[in-house]
């Protein structure tokens, strides 16, 4: 809004004559005098109305252009705001996929790791295997070479056992040949023997015979007579016993392998 120069003017004007009269009044004052109750004055006043020249005649003048209003600036606290918050977001978007990506990161590590992990662990168990079945050839090698061993000398001493066994029986049947030869000798000197002191009864028929078993100790010493079957009546029986305790101690074989305690000889008198 434009204001008028002549009205500010007039009012410029009657501001300053009033101050003039108050300004006229405070002078008039005496200060030299003795201050004295104040006392009412009275003062004949004339109010002056300052008179004014009438306006010229308004010159219309042209209006000037009014001057540009500048504009309000623009409340941008939203926009700065949705500034800041896609900033945010999009520093969150960064961060979350930085996340992202260093979790990625250290999964793959991870899972490398797992896979090293797992690959060492199956190189380590086909060792493992593989170390297992070379151990158990070896063992099966020195088992099937202990028992091939085991088997040599088993092979071995059978052979040397049956070959002993072979000059044994060889070694035997000849001593028994030579010990049957020396028995055969010594029986017949014990017949002798028991002949010669033979009294036969007259009951003693023609062809006696008679099974004689004699029990003798080390040196020929006759311990016991049993007569078993025998073809003569109880003289016969008797003069046979008779005989053999006569005939004590009975003499001696050649080789003492063939001695025997116990002894069953055939009786046969010589006729």
């Amino acid at each position: 809004m434009i204001r008028d120069p002549y009205s500010i003017v007039s009012t410029v004007m009657a501001v300053l004559v009033h101050v003039l009269i108050f300004g006229g009044l405070f002078l008039a004052f005496d200060f030299s005098r003795p201050v004295h109750p104040a006392m009412p004055l009275a003062i004949e006043a004339t109010l002056v109305t300052e008179q004014t020249k009438p306006p010229p005649p308004v010159v219309k003048q042209p209006e000037p252009e009014p001057e540009p209003v500048p504009e309000p600036e623009p409340d941008n606290s939203a926009a700065e705001r949705l500034k800041a918050e896609e900033a945010k977001r999009q520093a969150d978007l960064r961060a979350e996929q930085e996340r992202i990506r260093l979790q990625q990161e250290e999964d793959r590590v991870r899972r490398q790791a797992e896979e090293a992990e797992r690959k060492k662990r199956k190189e380590e168990e086909t060792e493992r295997l593989r170390a297992e079945a070379e151990r158990k050839r070896v063992e099966d090698l020195e088992r099937q070479r202990q028992e091939n061993e085991r088997q040599r000398r088993e092979a071995e001493a059978a052979e040397i056992r049956r070959r002993q066994q072979q000059e044994m029986e060889a070694e035997e049947n000849r001593l028994q040949a030579l010990q049957a030869d020396d028995l055969t000798r010594w029986v017949f000197a014990l017949q002798q023997a028991i002949s010669r002191n033979f009294v036969p009864p007259a009951s003693a028929p023609i062809g006696l015979e008679c099974v004689v078993d004699v029990r003798q100790v080390q040196g020929g010493t006759v311990t016991n007579v049993s007569i078993g079957r025998c073809n003569g009546d109880d003289a016969v029986r008797r003069a046979v016993e008779a005989a053999v305790y006569k005939a004590s101690p009975l003499p001696a074989p050649a080789n003492p392998r063939v001695f025997q305690r116990d002894l069953r000889l055939i009786f046969k008198p010589e006729q």
